[in-house]
């Protein structure tokens, strides 16, 4: 997967924004952040509930980081993109837009 593979996954949810966090792009839903992209370094930041990223982690360990200190103890999780499979990405990035998005989504 690519940077770019990431941005139209990440753009293809309902109500998701393209903004800019740190310097780095970033996917949003009513302002709420789901995802940052960290283009140079061919990874993605994604926001999980710490059960998803305990689950991610344990199921990707090559693949999954939580982020040092708080961030992380909150979910935030670090995936890298050189081995990452399609699949693989694409359901990382919906649990992550699930975390933010209204009630109204609870079925996609």
């Amino acid at each position: 997967m690519t940077p770019d593979d990431v941005r139209r996954l990440a753009v293809s949810f309902p109500e998701v924004s393209e903004g800019a966090h740190s310097g780095h792009p970033d996917f949003r839903v009513g302002g709420r952040i789901f995802a940052t992209l960290w283009v140079e370094e061919e990874r993605v930041v994604l926001r999980l509930s710490p059960a998803d990223q305990a689950a991610w982690i344990a199921a990707e360990p090559d693949l999954f980081e939580a982020l040092d200190g708080a961030w992380g103890r909150r979910g935030w999780t670090s995936l890298s993109l050189w081995e990452a499979e399609a699949e693989t990405v694409t359901a990382v990035l919906h649990a992550a837009w699930r975390g933010v998005v209204p009630e109204a989504y609870d079925r996609i």
